[in-house]
């Protein structure tokens, strides 16, 4: 296991849509335990193929009690309304309030290829969202109105450049 350089804001690679995991294999168990040892070395939730820079629809996931490896994710459904932080490691943490949906349905795979769904609410629902984001080429912030978006990715790179 090791851990990956994690990609950062503007970076190509975070505004694609990912490909289908097709490889049900040991390099893709591989792959998601160095996801998840990079993703509790940043101290997130859940970290996404894409802001490894891989073009991949894949993320993992460990929040509120669930810890699960997600392969060509789909939101089935949603429902409710929450409003939240939500901040995000390829964008350096920077936090904005989002609103996003508060029950959410989520089918994957996992990393054996069984496909499973699962239905969560709040925090762990707002994860499911974020990461399915990263696999369709979205980022949290753009949800965020216009002038928002703005000042988180000014903070951003003032940060960036504190560095």
């Amino acid at each position: 296991m090791s851990i990956r350089k994690i990609i950062e804001y503007p970076e190509e690679v975070l505004a694609k849509v990912g490909k289908p995991v097709t490889k049900f294999d040991e390099e893709l168990k591989n792959l998601c335990a160095d996801m998840f040892k990079t993703m509790y070395d940043a101290e997130g939730v859940g970290l996404a193929a894409p802001q490894i820079g891989l073009n991949l629809r894949l993320f993992v996931m460990d929040c509120e009690g669930i810890k699960l490896v997600a392969a060509n994710p789909e939101i089935v459904s949603t429902e409710g309304e929450q409003s939240g932080q939500e901040g995000c490691l390829s964008v350096g943490k920077i936090p904005a309030v989002v609103i996003r949906a508060n029950k959410v349905r989520l089918k994957a795979q996992n990393e054996r290829g069984e496909w499973f769904e699962q239905a969560v609410e709040a925090l762990a629902a707002r994860c499911f969202l974020h990461e399915t984001d990263h696999c369709d080429g979205k980022l949290f912030i753009d949800h965020l109105p216009k002038l928002r978006r703005e000042m988180v990715v000014k903070k951003f790179r003032k940060e960036k450049r504190l560095k």
